[in-house]
Protein backbone atom coordinates (compact mmCIF):
# COMPACT_ATOMS: atom_id res chain seq x y z
CA UNK A 1 0.00 0.00 0.00
CA UNK A 2 1.07 3.35 -1.03
CA UNK A 3 0.82 6.79 0.96
CA UNK A 4 -1.57 7.64 -2.21
CA UNK A 5 -3.63 4.40 -1.96
CA UNK A 6 -7.24 5.74 -0.72
CA UNK A 7 -7.59 3.43 2.45
CA UNK A 8 -10.99 4.05 3.51
CA UNK A 9 -13.93 3.91 0.62
CA UNK A 10 -16.69 4.58 2.50
CA UNK A 11 -18.96 4.28 5.52
CA UNK A 12 -20.52 1.15 6.41
CA UNK A 13 -23.08 1.99 9.27
CA UNK A 14 -23.86 5.00 11.99
CA UNK A 15 -24.22 3.84 15.34
CA UNK A 16 -27.25 4.47 17.26
CA UNK A 17 -26.85 3.42 21.11
CA UNK A 18 -29.90 2.45 22.64
CA UNK A 19 -30.91 1.01 26.23
CA UNK A 20 -34.30 -0.02 24.66
CA UNK A 21 -34.32 -2.04 21.87
CA UNK A 22 -37.34 -2.78 21.04
CA UNK A 23 -38.54 0.77 21.63
CA UNK A 24 -35.92 2.04 19.44
CA UNK A 25 -37.27 -0.89 17.02
CA UNK A 26 -40.76 1.18 16.99
CA UNK A 27 -39.30 4.17 16.71
CA UNK A 28 -36.91 3.92 13.64
CA UNK A 29 -39.18 1.62 12.12
CA UNK A 30 -42.95 2.97 12.92
CA UNK A 31 -42.65 6.77 13.64
CA UNK A 32 -39.44 7.76 11.07
CA UNK A 33 -40.78 4.91 8.75
CA UNK A 34 -37.36 3.21 7.97
CA UNK A 35 -36.90 0.01 6.91
CA UNK A 36 -35.66 -2.66 9.31
CA UNK A 37 -33.36 -5.23 7.25
CA UNK A 38 -31.95 -6.51 10.31
CA UNK A 39 -33.44 -7.25 13.80
CA UNK A 40 -31.35 -10.00 16.56
CA UNK A 41 -33.15 -9.05 19.35
CA UNK A 42 -30.69 -11.73 21.52
CA UNK A 43 -27.54 -9.80 19.87
CA UNK A 44 -28.86 -6.62 20.86
CA UNK A 45 -28.91 -4.96 17.37
CA UNK A 46 -31.49 -4.04 14.63
CA UNK A 47 -30.88 -2.12 11.43
CA UNK A 48 -32.60 0.33 9.22
CA UNK A 49 -31.95 1.66 5.36
CA UNK A 50 -32.06 4.88 4.98
CA UNK A 51 -30.92 4.79 1.35
CA UNK A 52 -27.25 5.68 1.62
CA UNK A 53 -26.31 4.63 5.03
CA UNK A 54 -26.96 2.26 7.68
CA UNK A 55 -28.33 3.20 11.18
CA UNK A 56 -27.05 0.31 13.45
CA UNK A 57 -29.01 0.57 16.42
CA UNK A 58 -27.37 -1.53 19.39
CA UNK A 59 -27.19 -1.93 22.73
CA UNK A 60 -23.56 -0.88 23.77
CA UNK A 61 -23.67 -2.08 27.22
CA UNK A 62 -24.56 -5.76 26.32
CA UNK A 63 -21.18 -5.18 24.21
CA UNK A 64 -19.13 -4.51 26.88
CA UNK A 65 -18.96 -1.05 26.00
CA UNK A 66 -20.20 2.58 28.31
CA UNK A 67 -23.47 3.29 27.14
CA UNK A 68 -23.34 7.10 25.89
CA UNK A 69 -26.26 8.95 23.61
CA UNK A 70 -24.62 10.69 20.55
CA UNK A 71 -25.16 14.44 20.71
CA UNK A 72 -23.87 15.27 17.50
CA UNK A 73 -27.45 14.79 15.23
CA UNK A 74 -27.33 12.83 11.66
CA UNK A 75 -28.68 14.43 8.98
CA UNK A 76 -31.01 12.86 7.57
CA UNK A 77 -32.53 13.67 4.48
CA UNK A 78 -36.19 14.78 3.91
CA UNK A 79 -37.38 16.47 0.71
CA UNK A 80 -39.32 18.97 2.25
CA UNK A 81 -38.44 19.63 6.11
CA UNK A 82 -41.83 21.65 6.92
CA UNK A 83 -43.65 18.69 5.60
CA UNK A 84 -41.63 15.84 7.55
CA UNK A 85 -41.48 17.89 10.50
CA UNK A 86 -45.44 18.20 10.79
CA UNK A 87 -45.77 14.47 9.94
CA UNK A 88 -43.60 13.43 12.70
CA UNK A 89 -45.15 15.78 15.20
CA UNK A 90 -48.85 13.89 14.85
CA UNK A 91 -46.60 11.16 15.30
CA UNK A 92 -45.79 12.31 18.82
CA UNK A 93 -41.72 13.49 17.81
CA UNK A 94 -40.79 16.62 20.01
CA UNK A 95 -39.20 19.23 18.06
CA UNK A 96 -36.48 21.63 19.50
CA UNK A 97 -36.76 25.22 17.96
CA UNK A 98 -38.01 26.36 14.51
CA UNK A 99 -37.06 25.06 11.10
CA UNK A 100 -33.56 26.31 11.08
CA UNK A 101 -32.79 27.73 7.73
CA UNK A 102 -28.93 27.94 7.11
CA UNK A 103 -29.14 29.89 3.33
CA UNK A 104 -28.54 26.24 1.90
CA UNK A 105 -30.42 24.15 3.55
CA UNK A 106 -33.63 23.87 5.87
CA UNK A 107 -32.93 21.88 8.92
CA UNK A 108 -34.76 20.64 12.38
CA UNK A 109 -33.84 19.11 14.76
CA UNK A 110 -34.98 16.39 17.41
CA UNK A 111 -33.87 13.36 19.36
CA UNK A 112 -34.76 9.75 19.67
CA UNK A 113 -36.21 7.92 22.79
CA UNK A 114 -32.73 7.54 24.11
CA UNK A 115 -31.50 11.17 23.48
CA UNK A 116 -29.83 10.50 20.68
CA UNK A 117 -29.90 13.96 18.20
CA UNK A 118 -31.42 14.26 14.87
CA UNK A 119 -32.26 16.13 12.44
CA UNK A 120 -34.51 15.90 8.95
CA UNK A 121 -32.24 18.04 6.70
CA UNK A 122 -32.99 19.23 2.88
CA UNK A 123 -30.34 21.40 0.59
CA UNK A 124 -32.41 23.74 -1.43
CA UNK A 125 -29.05 25.36 -2.93
CA UNK A 126 -26.39 24.00 -5.08
CA UNK A 127 -23.16 21.72 -3.18
CA UNK A 128 -19.73 24.60 -3.62
CA UNK A 129 -16.83 22.27 -3.55
CA UNK A 130 -13.48 23.60 -2.35
CA UNK A 131 -10.81 23.14 -5.38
Amino acid sequence: MTSTTQLVTGVDFAPVPSRDLERSVAFYRDTLGLPCSVHVPDRGFAEFETGNVTLSVYMPEQMGIPYATNPNPYALHVDDVAAARSTLQERGVSFEGDVFDTGVCHMAFFTDPDGNALMLHHRYAPRVVAE
